[in-house]
């Protein structure tokens, strides 16, 4: 069983082909303002728009227009991840906030079917789901997002202590997005008192999230957030800071889209003697051991060791990297979603005891199965999908 916090949204995903070649498009505020107020207006009232309309609200020497792919579903980081973790087996419940809306009615029902608990849901009579309007240019494959928030935002007062106390109940791990961190860090309390592991998406720098890192047993990152919350010179130097800074942390990943990720595990059983490794001699060292011609996902690892980074410290550990899959141009879609899945997986193997050397891979396998469809939760594979059955 896995309890979350997030913040909850559906998105609506346009997949842009262009079928003519022109200068790169570009949008003032009141443009913006306008394709938002589009967006919107289309989901909510029904009204038909093509992109091709949108896309001229940029310098009118040269128009591009497209031919267009929609996908209405469900997003949010850990809304993403979640469904992940049902798909593969799990029983996750959800803690968060919507409003009586289309937007939240939406929500719950896709969640529900995909089989994730929203009994711990609260429904406002007032205000707005939160909602999101992705781009994604197929030449590119960028993305833009243009989200609403949701309001009013959830407040721990909302939750009782009888409901958190019943999401917590037979839970095996809990996972926080980052977002509404007020709330999140009640739950992340009471968590750590019943000895529940903690797993924590730092995607970017928010309020809150140092105290909410602070209760956390596991962490993963986007690439920028390690050195831009430590401060350290170098992405290695950064994980290595993190573990120092981050005494209950056990391990901390992080994710690098096409290059894999990275992992720097804790280890409690390294002795006095170890030898004494600089962790980027160390990382170059496994980079080398790569087989470029796989083109599955693999795992590289060290043994345990005394690693050490100039002006940061020394921890015992050991040092893994992930390979991700290469994946044919002609099969990616879409990477919207990639790093939730990502997480999911690591939430699954976590849950199912899966060594690092396993779940590296695993994750980067599911991961790469949802960026073969348009939006974040199209491509998610079931556990009976036929390339996850040498990890089942």
């Amino acid at each position: 069983m896995v309890s979350s916090l997030l913040s909850p949204f559906p998105n609506v995903i346009s997949q842009l082909k262009l079928v003519s070649r022109s200068s790169p498009p570009f949008f003032t505020r009141s443009h913006i303002h306008q394709f938002y107020d589009n967006a919107l207006t289309k989901t909510k009232r029904g009204y038909e728009y093509t992109i091709e309309t949108i896309m001229q609200f940029k310098n009118k020497k040269s128009v591009r227009r497209c031919d267009v792919q929609e996908v209405v579903q469900g997003g949010g980081n850990a809304g993403n991840a979640l469904t992940c973790v049902a798909r593969l087996g799990l029983n996750p419940r959800l803690i968060s906030k919507v409003a009586n809306d289309a937007q939240g009615k939406s929500i719950l029902e896709e969640l529900e079917s995909d089989g994730v608990d929203t009994s711990f849901f609260i429904v406002s009579e007032e205000g707005n789901s939160p909602f999101t309007y992705i781009i994604v240019d197929n030449e590119t494959k960028t993305r833009t997002c243009i989200h609403t928030p949701g309001y009013p935002p959830l407040i721990p007062d909302e939750l009782s202590q009888s409901q958190l106390l019943s999401a917590l109940d037979g839970a095996n791990m809990v996972y926080f997005d980052g977002r509404l961190y007020e709330t999140a860090l009640i739950i992340a309390k009471e968590a750590a008192c019943k000895n529940i592991p903690i797993l924590v998406d730092a995607e970017r720098e928010r309020e809150g999230l140092d105290d909410l890192l602070n209760f956390a047993s596991y962490a993963i990152c986007s690439a920028r957030f390690p050195q831009a919350w430590t401060k350290a010179p170098s992405l290695p130097s950064a994980l290595l800071s993190m573990l120092l800074r981050l005494p209950n942390l056990k391990f901390v990943i992080v994710t690098l889209g096409e290059d894999g990720c990275i992992m720097l595990e804790r280890s409690v059983n390294g002795g006095s003697d170890a030898e004494e490794i600089d962790i980027h001699g160390l990382l170059e060292s496994l980079n080398q051991r790569k087989d470029e011609s796989k083109t599955i996902p693999t795992c590289i690892s060290s043994v345990v060791t005394k690693l050490s980074a100039n002006g940061i410290g020394t921890v015992f550990g050991r040092l893994f990297i992930g390979t991700a899959e290469k994946i044919p141009p002609s099969e990616l879609v879409d990477t919207t979603g990639a790093g939730d899945a990502f997480i999911g997986a690591v939430v699954y193997a976590l849950c199912a005891g899966m060594p690092p050397e396993k779940m590296l891979p695993f994750a980067a396998q599911v991961a790469a199965s949802g960026c073969r469809a348009l939006g974040a939760r199209t491509g998610l594979p079931h556990r009976t999908d036929p390339r996850l059955a040498t990890f089942l």
